[in-house]
């Protein structure tokens, strides 16, 4: 007697951790296909499949217990279902007020850019390069979604050599001071504009320049001389399952004026906007307050600000928010760099970002994009002063330009 209660015990034992070891098992393997054939609600359905089975199976063995012990195992399952149900609402209360990122956004990208690492996705030009640094190399510094293409110049133009981009050192935290321990880095754009114009970078290749950091320039003393070198289109975008495929330029500048708060005011379901946005002096927000055009920018909810561009990626890219998730970036960063297989880009206007729409000017958000140098630098010497006005002068030339088509971008000319 006593064995067949102990093995009716381990059977039910083995029937529970089953099912709490299934479920996040089907949810991991099922969630997302269950999602995208179902919808919305098709994201229970990986617990639903389990759970009926662990119902069937306990209702199978139930009788084999006498009243005493269905009582205890009552208990324990009750007992389970509420640690359970506790843990899950304290994670939805986590998640929903904070912001899980990953805080080294693309590093794994752009390690694969650097220019003469083994099989390096960076660009390379069909011949020699006509020019060839010797001497003092300028500090290249800039954009994520431009190190790519600043990395194939070096790859190009620089000495063969290790040149890790996340090799910098911080002297001074508080003024954002660092020492460059390699000539080709990126900090992205807040940095690397302080870096130039604090002396301790060369060139830094960003999208643009705000006003907050002109005025920063301006208090300084520092000249700076922007220096186009390509064309990038700027893209809004929604999960892929998001119904909506295109908005207008009146359509954005509302939203992100707090203005249209619903997708069925600009076409779509009626489901609540959720805008991301970016910190201020990032390039993509930059962009965006050009974009604005007068209008006064919305206020976001703090965890729905990211630091990261690829943050912002995830987030919108996510089943959980397909329905309501609004984000931009540059076109580049997104389809070469992170890949846009959950999301798409909006049309704007009519126009889709392309290529040939870029090129044209068609599409309403192109724009140049710029090598930046300090044009009264102090303490430079003549030999690197000399050097950054050769490399400027090679970037603007036919291979410079070919190695901006390469790697993605379009060319100014």
């Amino acid at each position: 007697m006593k064995s067949k209660i102990v093995s009716r015990i381990i059977v039910t034992l083995l029937c529970i951790f089953g099912a709490f070891v299934l479920i996040p098992f089907y949810r991991l393997v099922f969630t997302a296909s269950a999602a995208y054939i179902f919808g919305a609600y098709g994201i229970w359905l990986p617990i639903i499949v389990p759970s009926v089975a662990f119902v069937i199976a306990m209702l199978y063995i139930w009788n084999m217990f006498n009243a005493k012990v269905r009582r205890v195992i009552s208990l324990v399952l009750v007992g389970a279902v509420v640690l359970f149900a506790g843990w899950g609402c304290c994670y939805n209360i986590v998640y929903k007020n904070t912001t899980t990122v990953d805080t080294n956004e693309g590093e794994m990208s752009l390690l694969e850019y650097e220019p003469f690492r083994e099989n390096t996705l960076a660009a390379s030009l069909d011949g020699e390069s006509t020019l060839k640094i010797e001497g003092e190399l300028p500090i290249l510094d800039g954009a994520t979604a431009l190190y790519p293409l600043y990395s194939a110049f070096a790859r190009a133009a620089y000495p063969e050599d290790i040149y890790r981009v996340y090799d910098y050192e911080y002297t001074d935290k508080e003024t954002n001071r660092i020492k460059a321990l390699s000539s080709v880095i990126c900090q992205t754009t807040g940095p690397a504009f302080t870096s130039l114009i604090n002396g301790d970078t060369d060139i830094a290749f960003l999208a643009g320049i705000s006003k907050e950091q002109q005025a920063a320039a301006d208090a300084l003393g520092v000249e700076l001389k922007l220096t186009p070198i390509g064309r990038e289109a700027f893209v809004f975008f929604v999960n892929k399952r998001n119904k909506i495929n295109g908005v207008t330029s009146d359509d954005i500048t509302r939203i992100y004026a707090g203005e249209v708060t619903r997708w069925s005011e600009v076409g779509g379901k009626n489901d609540a906007i959720r805008a991301y946005q970016r910190p201020e002096g990032s390039g993509s927000q930059t962009r965006l307050l050009e974009i604005m055009e007068g209008k006064n920018l919305m206020q976001p909810p703090e965890e729905q600000v990211f630091d990261g561009m690829g943050d912002m990626y995830k987030v919108v890219a996510s089943y959980k928010n397909y329905k309501n998730s609004l984000g931009y970036s540059f076109l580049y960063y997104l389809r070469d760099m992170i890949g846009e297989d959950e999301v798409k880009f909006l049309e704007i206007d009519g126009v889709a970002p392309t290529t040939e729409t870029i090129a044209s000017g068609e599409y309403p958000y192109t724009n140049d994009f710029y090598a930046v140098t300090v044009s009264n630098p102090t303490n430079m010497s003549e030999e690197k002063a000399e050097n950054i006005e050769k490399l400027l002068g090679w970037i603007c030339s036919v291979q410079g330009q070919s190695l901006v088509e390469k790697t993605g971008y379009v060319p100014i000319n």
